[in-house]
């Protein structure tokens, strides 16, 4: 991991940017947005019509070159949304697209690139129709791996994994993992083996943001403003 040179109140001034650009741009643009979200890098989270929904202590993490997208275009019936349970985390590059209706349950996590979307968006004669257009429903703690597919009309059972760049066309069922292209259940989760979510990681908010601050206070504490400008102007090898 990367060193951090900030001072610790230079991280915290910039955490309360953060905070306060996703209170001013971001949670404007949605339906609802629960409590106790963390946006990294907010202003590469780029939101495109509604009614979009995310809940309680959501993780959305972007990056300059990999932007979160999340998108409704809807047709005439504006049937399309996107619903986003509690405790779910969106890593860089994820893009979401809806044009029917999206669901994704609590505790789910979307790794980089990872690519959903409820409709082709093109008609095969007709290139200027959205095309063919089902829901997609993937059901409470799915991991979605790095760069995969999730197509139109799929669902996707509860605790299920989808293996990097599998290509998803049609339905998963709970407590698997499935791969490929096209995705298919190349293993079965052992229902004797306890599951633990995200939720039981912030089971205690309070004291996991408190555990955060202090932690930042440690490493952070003794870096020198000069210190940091100097390494952003001047930096040295391994530093």
């Amino acid at each position: 991991m990367r060193k951090d040179h900030r001072p610790y109140y230079i991280k915290k001034i910039y955490t309360q940017l953060q905070n306060l650009y996703v209170r001013r741009r971001i949670k404007p643009q949605l339906s609802y947005l629960g409590v106790g979200s963390t946006f990294m890098k907010p202003w590469h989270v780029k939101i495109f019509g509604g009614p979009i929904h995310i809940g309680d202590y959501a993780t959305l993490i972007a990056s300059p070159d990999n932007k979160v997208r999340l998108s409704v275009w809807s047709d005439r019936k504006a049937k399309g949304h996107i619903r986003i349970g509690d405790y779910c985390m969106i890593c860089p590059g994820v893009r979401i697209g809806s044009a029917d209706g999206i669901q994704i349950g609590n505790n789910c996590m979307l790794a980089s690139h990872a690519y959903i979307a409820d409709s082709d968006w093109h008609d095969i004669y007709n290139r200027i129709a959205l095309g063919k257009t089902r829901p997609i429903h993937i059901a409470d703690n799915v991991w979605v791996g790095d760069g995969a597919v999730i197509g139109k009309g799929v669902s996707i059972g509860q605790n299920s994994i989808i293996g990097a760049g599998a290509i998803v066309v049609k339905d998963i069922p709970s407590n698997c993992i499935a791969a490929g292209n096209p995705a298919n259940v190349i293993k079965h989760l052992d229902p004797d083996e306890k599951m633990v979510t995200r939720a039981q990681f912030f089971s205690n908010p309070e004291k996991l943001f408190n555990d955060f601050d202090k932690f930042d206070r440690d490493i952070l504490g003794k870096n020198s403003l000069i210190h940091w400008l100097r390494h952003i102007l001047m930096p040295r090898e391994n530093e």
